[in-house]
């Protein structure tokens, strides 16, 4: 495996009321290509601000944050819209499906900003599903699922595109047990069969657990886990 994930010296700070708040302070990681990494903390530890820097969704105030050789921090907006939907799957504690959208047109969308015409589009949405064991599913609104069909629909969601890094901010916070099970074996398989690289915020000791190596933050520094 080679580093996918490379970050030397990354700092976030924000302002707030006229106040200078550091959350992530010299961080220094790579993360492997194929790797499955569980980022654990407490509240306010800067997990998913890290998490949010990984996926482009936030920039860092300083420091250099690589990936698959590419310096996101350099990408324009523009760019940087373009780069998350090749390469970043995002899953979120809450689903964040589209309430009047049916599963299937949820896991489409991402597509939508790509070029593949409708044909390629609707294949790759019908094998996403199928990989979460939801064919059966497709035509059902979130309204008609479970929660734990709802998070299989994200992960298809984020699958869609086979995104070189999945992101995800705690996936199960919002499942019973079973269903938490369910959605961690799903990601099992995604690391081990496909040899998805994965990077999972979780509060869960056993849900951080099943990753194969787990990094800790405490007031947005580095504790554990900073080799590559």
């Amino acid at each position: 495996m080679s580093a996918l994930i490379s970050l030397r010296h990354l700092g976030k700070s924000y302002q707030r009321a006229g106040q200078h708040v550091p959350v992530l302070l010299n961080i220094d990681l790579d993360i492997e290509r194929g790797d499955y990494v569980s980022l654990m903390g407490p509240s306010g530890s800067g997990k998913s601000t890290l998490l949010n820097l990984l996926a482009g969704i936030d920039k860092p105030s300083r420091g250099s944050l690589r990936i698959d050789g590419i310096d996101i921090t350099a990408l324009s907006e523009r760019e940087l819209a373009d780069w998350r939907a090749a390469n970043i799957g995002f899953i979120f504690q809450f689903y964040n499906l589209m309430p009047v959208l049916t599963a299937f047109e949820n896991v489409e969308l991402p597509l939508l900003l790509s070029r593949l015409d409708r044909k390629a589009r609707h294949e790759h949405a019908h094998m996403a599903l199928a990989m979460v064991g939801l064919s059966d599913r497709e035509h059902h609104r979130p309204h008609e699922l479970s929660g734990g069909q709802q998070q299989r629909v994200a992960i298809a969601r984020a699958l869609v595109s086979d995104p070189s890094l999945i992101v995800a901010d705690e996936p199960t916070g919002d499942l019973d047990r079973q269903s938490a099970d369910d959605v961690l074996a799903l990601m099992d398989r995604l690391h081990q069969e496909l040899g998805k690289t994965i990077v999972m915020v979780t509060h869960d000791p056993k849900c951080a657990a099943r990753a194969r190596r787990q990094i800790h933050l405490e007031k947005g520094e580095l504790i554990t886990g900073s080799a590559g």
